[in-house]
């Protein structure tokens, strides 16, 4: 079972930056695609970003490429995304996510087994 705590969210300008963290627990970190997600009223649950276990892979959503990164520390058991740019429509409730398939940079909610509380993130205009 493994257990996933998000942070770093919060009140921020538009054009400004941000960066979520995520302290995975209860698994051995390198055996887990990792991904992020978004979920607001308007769009619902959104993938963002994957990282495949070793790091070696990352495919990102058409609407954050470029703008956010995705990265992981195995060694601190912690997965990240460093929001640059951030627009209003960025407003969402932010997920991480654990998916047993290693070796591949799942994008489907269905391919990750395991789930974050969510951390808020606000974009002023």
């Amino acid at each position: 079972q493994v257990q996933l705590v998000e942070s770093g969210g919060g009140l921020v300008q538009a054009g400004g930056s941000l960066r979520l963290s995520c302290a995975a627990s209860g698994g051995s970190f390198i055996r887990y695609a990792m991904g992020w997600f978004r979920h607001s009223p308007e769009k619902g649950r959104e993938f963002l970003a994957a990282i495949s276990g070793v790091g070696a892979s990352t495919t990102y959503a058409d609407s954050v490429k470029g703008r956010f990164t995705i990265s992981r520390s195995n060694a601190e058991n912690t997965l990240y995304l460093q929001m640059n740019t951030l627009k209003p429509e960025d407003t969402a409730v932010y997920y991480c996510a654990a998916s047993r398939r290693a070796l591949s940079v799942p994008i489907q909610v269905l391919e990750f087994e395991w789930w974050g509380q969510g951390t808020q993130v606000t974009v002023s205009s």
